[in-house]
C-alpha cells in the first residue's frame, strides 16, 4: 500500500564517514522523491567530505576515497538539494535517529539552513521496532518475504533506499486497520498519524541535548494549556543542569550558553539555544 502523500514525499539514505553530527560528513546520498501523482524521481549521489574516509567505514560501505575524490562536497550540492527538498514531508529508515540530523547538519555547515519544522517526518525504523523490533535486512524479510541479501548489497545507500521504500509500503498494508485486531498495531494510511507515530521523542534540537519538559505548578502538578494539554518548556537532557529549564540556566549562569557555544556541540543544537536566548532576552518575538 503507498502512502496517501499531500506533498512530496523523500524517500532518503546517506552514508557517511562516521556517527558523531558534529564533525563527520556525508559521502553517499541517495532519495527517491515520490510526487502525490505516483511519479517517483531517483537520484544517487556521492559526496566529497573534505577528509579521509576511515578504512572501517569503506570495509562497511566499499565506498573508497577514490571514488569520492572527484566528486562534489555538500557545500556545492547543497543549494540544489534545498530547492530539491523545498515544501516535501521525509523518510528513511532510522531518518529520525540519524540522517535528519546529519543531513540539517551539512545544510548548516554549507551555509544553506533547511528548515525541517514543516516536514513529516516519517521513519520506517520506528515503525518497525515499536511493532517487530528488529533491523532493515529483518524488516525486509518480514514485510517483503525476500532476503535483503538476495536482493540488494547492504550498506549501500542506494540499495537501502530502494528496500527502505519497499518496507514502508509493506508496512502500511500489514498494519492497516482492516488488517489488525488490536488497536496498537493499526496505523492508517495518514502522514500527519505517521508522523505522529514516528515522532514521540521530546528533543527539541535534532541531537536531543535540549527536550521538552512539563511546567511544574505551585503544586508540583504540571501546569495545563486552556485546551487542557500539558504546558511544556525546554529542558537541559545533558551535564551538571540535566532535567534544569533553559531559560532559568541562561539567567542563572549566563557563561554556560558561552561554553556550548565554543564547544563540540552540533551547529543545529547551537542554533536552537541561540534561538531560547534570544527570546528570553526579549531580543526575538
Amino acid at each position: 500500500m503507498r502512502p496517501k502523500l499531500t506533498k512530496p514525499l523523500i524517500i532518503f539514505d546517506l552514508e557517511t564517514t562516521g556517527l558523531d553530527i558534529a564533525k563527520d560528513g556525508i559521502i553517499q546520498i541517495s532519495y527517491i522523491k515520490v510526487i502525490p501523482d505516483g511519479t517517483e524521481e531517483r537520484k544517487n549521489l556521492f559526496v566529497n567530505p573534505g577528509k579521509p574516509i576511515p578504512q572501517e567505514v569503506t570495509e562497511l560501505t566499499h565506498i573508497t576515497n577514490d571514488m569520492v575524490k572527484d566528486a562534489p562536497t555538500f557545500k556545492q550540492l547543497a543549494p540544489t538539494l534545498a530547492t530539491e527538498f523545498k515544501g516535501c514531508d521525509f523518510a528513511g529508515f532510522n531518518s529520525n535517529g540519524f540522517d535528519i540530523p546529519m543531513l540539517a547538519e551539512e545544510f548548516l555547515r554549507a551555509g544553506v539552513p533547511f528548515d525541517f519544522t514543516h516536514s513529516r517526518l516519517i521513519d520506517a525504523c520506528t515503525i518497525f521496532m515499536r511493532m517487530e523490533r528488529r533491523n532493515l535486512a529483518a524488516a525486509y524479510k518480514f514485510y517483503c518475504g525476500r532476503r535483503m541479501e538476495d536482493d540488494f548489497q547492504a550498506h549501500r545507500a542506494n540499495d537501502d533506499t530502494e528496500a527502505t521504500w519497499r518496507v514502508l509500503q509493506g508496512q502500511l498494508d500489514m498494519y492497516a486497520p482492516g488488517r489488525q485486531e488490536e488497536e496498537d498495531r493499526q496505523l492508517n494510511n495518514d502522514m500527519d498519524e505517521m508522523h505522529a507515530f514516528c515522532n514521540q521523542k521530546k528533543n527539541v534540537d535534532f541531537a536531543g541535548r535540549i527536550v521538552w519538559g512539563p511546567v511544574p505548578g505551585p503544586d508540583g502538578k504540571p501546569l495545563l494549556n486552556a485546551d487542557g494539554t500539558e504546558r511544556k518548556q525546554e529542558l537541559f537532557n545533558f551535564g551538571k543542569y540535566k532535567g534544569w529549564p533553559v531559560a532559568s540556566v541562561l539567567h542563572r549562569d549566563p557563561g554556560y550558553f558561552s561554553w556550548m557555544m565554543a564547544g563540540d556541540f552540533a551547529l543545529e543544537t547551537k542554533q536552537v539555544l541561540t534561538r531560547i536566548r534570544l527570546r528570553e532576552s526579549g531580543m526575538m518575538k
